[in-house]
């Protein structure tokens, strides 16, 4: 369902009361309509990005939400247009789903992280790690929590995945949006980060390993494209403001 477009017939407005649960409506709620005839089964359905009452809603679902002890999911729909991620979906339903376990799944997601470089042996070199989801050799980042800038997220995925701490350079960022598993819309921005760190210490969660590489052999190891061009513009950027070697 994530992903699709729907309409939405509002049954509960925004600001009105569940007579059930006793809890006041912080979004329009309503039903997924669209559905064939034989087919029973209501979805229902949060509106993000109206803050007013509405009879009916034209919009896409960028979430689900899967409450312990209820046997079909609840959806959130929102407009075109929007883009909000997890943190923000959690915070707009925060209402309904308060006080039970769930499982929230959402369209967008937004990451971060930084592209590490230090010196070794008079040479320029580059830490590259394997995620143990994927297998593949990238850079470290992850999700944007609540409350956090891009570049907060970045030096702190950094110290989380590999123990390095970081100085971010000014004037670079690179982002990428690209899909993952079928319907997932990412969008992940890398920043250039130096350190003085000589020791990396590594999430074992997580990482499976990491390396440093120079320019060519990190080239060479990156299977994506989009890790490629963003290497390649971390080393123009440092070539253009003399830090080479």
């Amino acid at each position: 369902m994530l992903g699709k477009y729907v309409r939405v017939r509002v049954t509960n407005p925004i600001h009105s009361v569940n007579n059930q649960s006793g809890f006041t409506y912080g979004l329009n709620y309503g039903v997924i309509e669209g559905k064939k005839r034989f087919d029973n089964i209501q979805y229902g359905a949060y509106i993000m990005g109206i803050d007013h009452p509405v009879r009916t809603f034209d919009g896409r679902v960028i979430a689900s939400i899967e409450k312990e002890g209820e046997s079909r999911p609840v959806y959130v729909v929102a407009p075109k247009s929007t883009r909000f991620i997890l943190n923000q979906v959690e915070d707009a339903v925060s209402f309904a789903i308060a006080g039970g376990e769930y499982r929230l799944s959402c369209l967008y997601e937004r990451s971060c992280g930084a592209i590490v470089y230090r010196f070794i042996n008079d040479g320029i070199r580059y830490l590259l790690i394997k995620n143990k989801r994927s297998s593949n050799w990238g850079f470290p980042k992850g999700h944007v929590e609540r409350g956090e800038t891009n570049e907060q997220t970045a030096v702190r995925e950094v110290l989380e995945e590999t123990g390095i701490h970081i100085k971010i350079l000014p004037s670079f960022s690179y982002k990428a949006e690209y899909t993952i598993h079928g319907n997932i819309e990412k969008s992940v921005t890398i920043y250039l980060a130096k350190t003085d760190d000589t020791q990396t210490i590594i999430q074992r969660e997580e990482i499976e390993d990491y390396i440093w590489l120079d320019y060519d052999r990190a080239i060479d190891t990156l299977k994506f494209a989009n890790d490629k061009n963003m290497l390649r513009h971390a080393r123009d950027y440092l070539v253009k403001a003399g830090i080479t070697a």
